[in-house]
Parts: structure tokens; C-alpha cells; sequence
């Protein structure tokens, strides 16, 4: 295999240069609004403690679920912004099957992963079978579907609860002891009793199947050939319409895994405390990360790294904490700007090599015809 030194140099070249901007453009804005920009960047360039780094990690995994989720969309040109649902309903629905403790112990968790993504597949299915049979962009039928999915599992959540004693609380039935993940205990590593979810060898389990199924089968090749060109696709024999639905029905199987550490390893049920927003950080890590297995990985560990390291804002520097969302943003916008400018310069440089190749060769042909 060629090691090819430039397309590696342009392939990083784009997030890091989104990342140069994203510090350049929040040091402005520091200035502007007078807060101090050194005491800032101390706190966010320190290293984690130990228990940060254990919150890193943990933070990335799920991150990572929902950034596959969202890549297997994105590999086809579809904009699945329903992650955010499917999850949350997915969870729900896990939790009270394995709240209810019909089977035992590891069996219970398999059963009810199962069913989380049955769910997420079911309800990323609505908007595939919309947009092959109506027309409806899944831009704006997913982004409906978070809503109703919201209030669904909010509406669900009143019946399914389980009322805890001395607590405010609503939640679905707190899981036994036996259908609770382990956690990974680290603390003969670095000082600290936090521990690594369990299912975080789910989530690098969901990446290299991620991986294998993109550039090892039969499917993965006429996903990404319908997103490179719908009419290539089309005449190669490929059906588009039964892809589309596949690839929403995967991609929400794979949305249905994202609450699955935070269920299994963290909060043991489903309540109305549960993390938001994790779809729509999954697109950003997919963005940034350009849809690869290790892209992601990489975006999911920063942006777990800027979550965790913004909680000292405040204390230390004065600085409210949506910093770090500033960053974020531009981040994401960032990356979308550089990852045209790289585009461009990678065809300028390949339509320059093809033209020095084929000077080679018509001079090479002068010296023949003149021999």
C-alpha cells in the first residue's frame, strides 16, 4: 500500500484549520467584550484531572453513538437531524422493558439494547417512507419528529413512572442490580475513583462495524455511490428509493444505542432529567470528524475535553461556561468553510498533476516521432 504523505496532510488539514479559526475568532470576541483572554485558554489548555479524564472518555462514547448515527445519513447526502428523537424514545422504551425485569441479568440489557434500536429504526422509518413516497425532505420531517418524540415519551413518561420516596423525581423503574453495566475501574491507572462505562466497547464495537460495513460490502459501496452522484447510482442499477430507507432505518438503529451507556452504566432509568441535545452534538462531531470511524473518534474525545474543561470557567476566570459553546459553533462553521477551501486546493493540485502527466507523455512521444 502507497503511503500517500499529502493526501493524509489535506485530509487533517481542514479540522485543524476550523479549530485555528474557532480559537481565533472566541480570542476576538474575548476582547471585545473585555474578559481575560489568557486566564480563559489557561483554564481550557490545562490538562484534565483524573476524574475529568474518566468524564472525557465517557462523555466521547456517547458522543460517538450519535455521531455514527448521524454519518451513515450523511454518507448518502441524507440530513438525519432526528437523532435527538430517536434516542430519547429509544431510551425510554428500553428502560421500561428492562425496568420491569422480565428476564435476567445480561440477558434483560441484550433484550432491551435490542429493543432501543428496534424503536430508533422504527421511528427513523417514518421520515425514509416520507421522503421515498411523498417528497418530504428529512430535513424538516425529522426535525418534526424530535418534537413529537419529545412530548411522546414526556406524555408516556407520567404513566410509566415510578414514584421514589423523598424524591421530586419522575423516572421509569430503576433497573436491578444485575441488568447494571459495569464500569471499567481505572484507578490502578490514575488517581481516581470515576469509572469508564461498560459500553464504551459497544460504541468502538459500532465504529468498526461502522467501518466494515462502508468499505467491505456490497451496501456500504452503493451508499456512498448514490451520495457521490444519485444518477451514477441509478444507472449502475442501484435503487435509490429502497437505500433511502435503509440507510434512515440504520441510522436509526444506531440512534437507538446513544442512551444506552448513560442507561446501563450512569442513571439506571428514564426520567425527566435525561441529557438533551446529544443528536444534534453528534452532527458536529460528524462534521468535524468528516463521517470517519477515527474522525469521530478524535471530534467526540474534543468535544467531551471542551465540555469537561469549561465547568472551571467561571471559578477561575470569571467567564460563563457558553464559552464553550461559542467555540463549538464556529467550530462547526468553520469546518464547513475549510473543508471547501481543501476541496478546491486537492482538485487544483490533481488537475495539475493530470496535466504534467500528460505534458510527459506528449513529449514523450515528440522524442519517438523524431528518433
Amino acid at each position: 500500500m502507497k503511503f500517500d504523505f499529502r493526501r493524509i496532510v489535506l485530509a487533517l488539514a481542514a479540522p485543524v484549520l476550523a479549530i485555528v479559526v474557532a480559537l481565533l475568532v472566541t480570542t476576538i470576541i474575548l476582547v471585545l467584550a473585555g474578559d481575560p483572554v489568557v486566564a480563559v485558554w489557561q483554564v481550557m489548555f490545562k490538562a484534565p484531572l483524573p476524574r475529568q479524564m474518566v468524564a472525557i472518555i465517557n462523555e466521547a462514547t456517547v458522543l460517538y453513538l450519535s455521531a455514527v448515527a448521524v454519518a451513515i445519513g450523511f454518507k448518502m447526502n441524507l440530513f438525519n437531524i432526528g437523532v435527538d428523537g430517536q434516542y430519547r424514545l429509544a431510551s425510554f422504551a428500553a428502560a421500561v422493558f428492562a425496568g420491569a425485569h422480565w428476564l435476567p441479568g445480561w440477558l434483560n440489557i441484550v433484550v432491551a439494547i435490542v429493543i432501543s434500536m428496534i424503536t430508533g429504526a422504527l421511528w427513523a422509518l417514518i421520515a425514509g417512507l416520507l421522503k421515498v413516497t411523498r417528497g418530504v425532505s428529512e430535513v424538516i420531517s425529522t426535525i418534526m419528529l424530535n418534537y413529537i418524540a419529545t412530548y411522546l415519551v414526556a406524555f408516556m413518561l407520567k404513566s410509566a413512572a415510578v414514584k421514589v420516596e423523598g424524591s421530586n423525581a419522575t423516572s421509569t423503574a430503576v433497573l436491578a442490580e444485575d441488568s447494571r453495566v459495569p464500569g471499567i475501574d481505572v484507578s490502578w491507572l490514575i488517581d481516581t475513583h470515576n469509572q469508564i462505562y461498560g459500553l464504551v466497547f459497544l460504541a468502538i464495537a459500532v465504529g468498526i462495524v461502522y467501518w466494515f460495513m462502508l468499505n467491505k460490502t456490497r451496501f456500504g459501496f452503493d451508499l456512498r455511490a448514490t451520495g457521490q452522484s444519485e444518477s451514477a447510482a441509478v444507472a449502475s442499477g442501484v435503487n435509490v428509493k429502497k437505500m433511502v430507507v435503509a440507510s434512515m432505518v440504520i441510522s436509526g438503529a444506531a440512534a437507538g444505542l446513544v442512551g444506552m451507556p448513560l442507561l446501563f452504566g450512569q442513571d439506571y432509568a428514564y426520567g425527566d432529567t435525561v441529557q438533551a441535545g446529544l443528536g444534534f452534538a453528534g452532527i458536529s462531531v460528524a462534521l468535524l470528524g468528516r463521517n470517519h470511524p477515527i474522525g469521530m473518534a478524535v471530534s467526540a474525545v474534543l468535544w467531551g475535553y471542551l465540555n469537561q474543561l469549561s465547568n472551571g470557567l467561571q471559578i477561575s476566570a470569571g467567564v460563563s461556561d457558553r464559552l464553550v459553546l461559542i467555540i463549538q459553533g464556529v467550530i462547526v462553521l468553520s469546518v464547513v468553510i475549510a473543508y471547501e477551501l481543501i476541496r478546491r486546493a486537492k482538485l487544483r493540485l490533481e488537475q495539475r498533476s493530470v496535466a504534467q502527466e500528460l505534458a510527459a507523455q506528449d513529449k514523450s512521444h515528440a522524442e519517438e516521432v523524431a528518433a
